[in-house]
């Protein structure tokens, strides 16, 4: 988990994408953003979508069917290699994934359940009201791949725009052996190329 951390703050920091990793940090309906370092035969993803692009809507889950439309994407998003194809060639297995929602209000601090677990209805909904007003929700996803052969990596296909049918684009920022780079992968055109990695 420390790797994969140290390798995205790694992308993060490389100067040549500062200027992108501030433009993709807004929050913009249809658009996610799809970090990856590459590190000999780790291959380190960070992923984060708006709610409204992965379940249609981004206010707190209220009704069962919101609910369950949350956990079934967190599941999805939990399986990288359904999302985003590598070659067969290159030998990718998953040692780590973990998906979740995060709204806003949550990811700013403003709010901790277990400290409110106990507060009146009253106090609940005017948080849930407060949340709303607070902002979107995202999804956010870390994976940690192993490649046996990450020469190999030639290509991305973007399954995820098949999963997740208000997905428009990616924002894509790749450290690899051969330097920073970034891409925008768009649903009409949902591979990536990435022979100029290696």
């Amino acid at each position: 988990m420390k790797q994969t951390i140290s390798l995205i703050a790694l992308l993060a920091a490389t100067p040549a994408l500062a200027q992108d990793t501030r433009h993709m940090d807004a929050h913009e309906h249809g658009v996610g953003a799809l970090y990856i370092a590459i590190d000999g035969t780790t291959v380190a993803m960070e992923f984060s979508a708006p709610g409204a692009d992965i379940v249609g809507f981004e206010y707190a889950a209220q009704s069962e069917a919101d609910r369950a439309a949350v956990d079934a994407a967190v599941a999805t998003l939990a399986t990288p290699l359904d999302l985003f194809v590598m070659p067969a060639e290159a030998g990718c297995s998953v040692t780590q994934a973990s998906a979740a929602l995060e709204s806003e209000y949550e990811a700013h601090g403003d709010h901790d359940h277990d400290e409110h677990e106990h507060e009146d209805v009253h106090e609940h909904e005017d948080h849930e009201e407060h949340a709303e007003e607070a902002g979107h929700t995202e999804f956010h996803a870390q994976y940690t791949l192993t490649c046996a052969n990450p020469q190999a990596l030639t290509e991305i296909a973007f399954a995820y725009f098949d999963r997740f049918e208000n997905a428009r684009e990616v924002e894509v920022q790749i450290l690899g052996p051969s330097g920073a780079q970034a891409f925008e992968v768009e649903r009409d055109a949902p591979t990536l190329d990435l022979r100029s990695l290696f």
